[in-house]
């Protein structure tokens, strides 16, 4: 069955530009942080984009919003369908809310709680879905089919990518008023939508910025996949800790955009992932979940920022 958005055109930064003019009314424009303790512990200029603070707790949002807003009125009628492990679930289900729109939300039997019941509070309906067994890109091209619901992939979808790379744009703004300019950023990446995104964004307004994909150890499939430029999938046998962030490889979407403008991919250890979720916690007083530290693990563990200037997103915030 084929699913209802096939072979789309990759966003562009003008298109993330006018995502930014489209949804900034509807989500939070998150703060750059500082912190001497994590500066002194990098010898870099570490600057936090803390997108646990977003309405729903992630940068999901910013994406979500973006892609409900451009669909007809027609469309928003027969409502939406996406498929999600919790934080995409939880932004379609909040814009649509929004929006006076209905949802259905394809998730994994073993969502954190936390991420399911957030997921119903904005009003979805939940159809779960085995993760080990079960296809739920399948899944929802089925309800989709029977409904007419607008299906609103989680990463492969090119209002998404451009709503994500809002927060590239907006950190980049801060920075600058700051009086600087980022030498790198560290973006965590799952399928690649946010990564892209983010890459999108900065090539127009900071191009000599590098940009890195941050992923958990034995879900490097991005990283990898950059190395030998070509697509590579995941043995779907790693830990579990960072549930945001397991898919099974890149977005055939996200990975062009990827391909070509990313400078390389680094692999984080779930004990590195603890210990970042554990300095944000003490020194920048946020509560950050296993795949939304993955960048800033990423930093403390595998990237020497010695002397430069480094964004660092903090995307999700959603743990049990």
């Amino acid at each position: 069955m084929t699913q209802l958005v096939t072979q789309p055109i990759p966003p562009t930064p003008a298109d993330v530009h006018a995502a930014r003019a489209l949804i900034s009314a509807h989500i939070v424009r998150t703060p750059m942080l500082r912190n001497a303790a994590l500066d002194a512990l990098t010898g870099g200029s570490i600057l936090i984009k803390p997108e646990v603070l977003q309405r729903t707790g992630s940068f999901k949002l910013r994406g979500a919003t973006n892609a409900l807003l451009r669909l007809t009125r027609e469309q928003w009628k027969r409502g939406v369908v996406a498929y999600s492990s919790g934080n995409h679930a939880q932004a379609v289900a909040c814009a649509a809310q929004r929006f006076g729109v209905s949802a259905t939300i394809v998730m994994p039997t073993d969502a954190p709680l936390i991420k399911r019941q957030h997921t119903q509070f904005w009003g979805a309906k939940i159809v779960a879905y085995e993760r080990d067994s079960e296809d739920r890109a399948a899944i929802a091209a089925r309800i989709c089919a029977d409904t007419g619901a607008t299906l609103i992939a989680p990463y492969e979808h090119p209002d998404v990518i451009a709503g994500q790379g809002t927060l590239a744009l907006e950190l980049a703004e801060d920075a600058t008023a700051s009086g600087l300019t980022m030498d790198a950023m560290i973006v965590c990446t799952g399928g690649g939508g946010l990564v892209a995104g983010c890459a999108l964004a900065l090539s127009d307004v900071s191009p000599r910025t590098k940009i890195y994909a941050a992923e958990p150890a034995d879900w490097d499939d991005t990283a990898r996949s950059l190395a030998l430029g070509h697509r590579v999938a995941n043995d779907l046998r790693g830990s579990k800790f960072c549930d945001a962030l397991l898919t099974p490889t890149p977005g055939e979407l996200t990975f062009s955009i990827n391909l070509a403008l990313l400078s390389g991919g680094l692999a984080a250890t779930d004990e590195a992932v603890r210990a970042a979720m554990q300095l944000a916690r003490q020194h920048l007083k946020l509560v950050v979940e296993p795949g939304g530290a993955v960048a800033l693990a990423a930093l403390l563990s595998r990237y020497n920022a010695k002397g430069q200037v480094v964004g660092v997103v903090l995307s999700g915030g959603n743990l049990d």
